[in-house]
């Protein structure tokens, strides 16, 4: 199981790269596996700091965060930011995310 999971976060990241913009949902698996936003990766907010090397993004990355309502996803903004990512915006609930850009 591990390896599918590597396997799948690898061709993720791919795919977020050549796209320009990371979509992560700070959610719980269960969460997330429920629905979530096409291309997302799910990476738990109280993970966030621990997981986010698993995407091998740059530090001016583009990176949208989302997860129920926005507050988990405002507590992953800031680790984020500690951690030196410049470009992170909390898009606050999944309703949102799935708005976004439409």
């Amino acid at each position: 199981m591990k390896a599918l999971y590597t396997i799948a976060l690898w061709m993720f990241t791919t795919v977020a790269m050549a796209a320009g913009t990371v979509w992560i949902d700070v959610r719980t698996p269960e969460e997330f596996h429920s629905g979530h936003k096409d291309g997302a990766v799910n990476i738990p907010f109280d993970q966030i700091s621990q997981r986010i090397g698993e995407l091998k993004l740059e530090k001016d990355a583009d990176i949208n965060v989302y997860c129920r309502s926005g507050r988990r996803a405002g507590v992953a903004e800031s680790t984020l930011e500690s951690l030196g990512y410049t470009d992170v915006d909390n898009i606050g609930g999944l309703d949102d995310a799935l708005k976004y850009g439409q």
